[in-house]
Order: structure tokens, then sequence, then C-alpha cells
């Protein structure tokens, strides 16, 4: 077993809880089907069905598990175009961080954005139909913002996607 730290999830603390390899093997088996039924996650886990719930539930409760949602085929919700944009600012105020954050927000092809360390200061991925989409994206980010660069980056093909994350760190 190992200890987590304490941790906030909203305004809320959340008290130190320990993870063990059956709360592993739940995480890992609704990350691969968030719809897997409770019953099935039991029998593949060896628990009855009501210590199985219960351990899901405290880990929503902890925030281990933040939400399921269903996963989208890009190329089929006709957003084939992947784009990374590094952007560099001058600007290095809480302000101008609370203005871009807002920005992002309101731009729908924006799927992720980070914050960095390095030469690059924000790294977005954004999804579009084609270029001239990427471009209204570009022009709505320039319009409403200043940047010292941005730099786009095509993907040419996706080698490796998935949104499991490691429980071996638990």
């Amino acid at each position: 077993m190992t200890e987590t730290r304490p941790r906030k999830t909203g305004s809320k603390p959340i008290e130190s809880m320990t993870f063990d390899e059956i709360d592993q093997q739940i995480l890992t088996l609704l990350q691969e089907d968030s719809d897997t039924p409770i019953q099935a996650i039991s029998e593949a886990v060896g628990l009855s069905t009501n210590p199985c719930w219960r351990r899901i539930k405290r880990m929503e409760e902890a925030g281990v598990i933040k939400k399921r949602v269903a996963l989208v085929d890009q190329t089929r919700a006709n957003v084939p175009l992947t784009v990374f944009i590094g952007v560099s600012t001058s600007h290095h105020e809480i302000d101008w961080l609370n203005r871009f954050r807002e920005l992002i927000d309101e731009i729908p092809e924006v799927m992720e954005a980070y914050r960095l360390t390095g030469t690059v200061d924000y790294i977005l991925k954004v999804v579009v139909p084609d270029m001239a989409s990427y471009d209204a994206v570009y022009k709505q980010m320039i319009q409403k913002l200043e940047f010292s660069q941005v730099n786009s980056m095509i993907s040419m093909e996706e080698l490796k996607f998935t949104t499991a994350i490691p429980t071996s760190y638990l």
C-alpha cells in the first residue's frame, strides 16, 4: 500500500488515503471502459459488488476519479487536423495569464493547454477540420492577446494516444 499526501479538490481538503493493488486494478479497468458494470469489475478484481462500489466512490470523492467521459473519434467528428501551438510571451503577470486562460476557455478547438518551463511559455493542442479553421483560431488568439511568438506544429501522424494514467504510482 502506498500512502498519498493530503491534497485539495476545489476548496475542500482531502484527507490522506491509501491505495492498494485492487484500487489500481479497478482504475485500470475503468480507464479502459468507464461503462464497465460494477459486477464485472468486482469479479475481475476478486471483490464482491458492494466493497468494489465503495472503493470507486471513495476514489471519486477523493478526486482520483475526476469524471467519466466518452472519447469521440476525432476524424469521424470532422476535426482530423491536430495542431500544437507553442506560445511565447513577454508578459509574465497574473493578469495576462488570467486573460490567456479566459481566451483558451472560449475556444472549443483548444483541447489541452499547458504552462511550460524553457523557451516556450505555453503549448496548446488544437483540433480543427482544416487549415482555414486553424487560421481562424490563430486570428482569434492574436486579436485578443499579444504574443511574442506563436509557433504552429502540424501533426502528421498520431503514434500514441491514451487517456489512461499509470496507476502503479498510487
